[in-house]
């Protein structure tokens, strides 16, 4: 069974949106450093107008490529993995805020004080987040 903290991703938002705002500039930096190294690496294979140059450069484009769909899409995969865990329900409202956080960080601050307010009964404040009475 999966345990968690009733609020970790509620009190640490902040870490979880820098997490976001990195694995969002990876998903655009990423691709461009592929493009652009295939396109040295092909450029200089098709000066040398070799074609074993041109084929072992071509191989090496789609290599990085796969590389580059992949790391785009490990944050979709791992979302995946988390719903087939069993017994995942009991911290959805927790998983929601994390997954806001990481997949679209601008919104990460009004998801975990919505869930904060509504799903955990709490207070909101922006210098100390989540208080929860019970």
């Amino acid at each position: 069974m999966l345990i968690m903290a009733p609020s970790v991703c509620s009190d640490l938002w902040q870490i979880w949106q820098i997490i976001g705002w990195v694995l969002l500039v990876f998903k655009i930096v990423i691709p461009i450093i592929i493009i652009l190294f295939g396109m040295i690496d092909l450029g200089k294979a098709v000066v040398a107008s070799k074609d074993d140059e041109i084929k072992k450069s071509i191989k090496s484009l789609a290599m990085r490529a796969v590389a580059g769909v992949v790391i785009f899409f490990i944050p979709t995969l791992v979302g995946v993995v988390f719903k087939l865990v069993d017994g995942f329900n009991a911290v959805k409202g927790e998983y929601n805020v994390c997954s806001a956080c990481v997949t679209n960080p601008g919104d990460c601050k009004s998801t975990a004080e919505t869930h904060c307010t509504s799903d955990l009964g709490g207070s909101w404040s922006d210098d100390t987040g989540c208080t929860v009475t019970k």
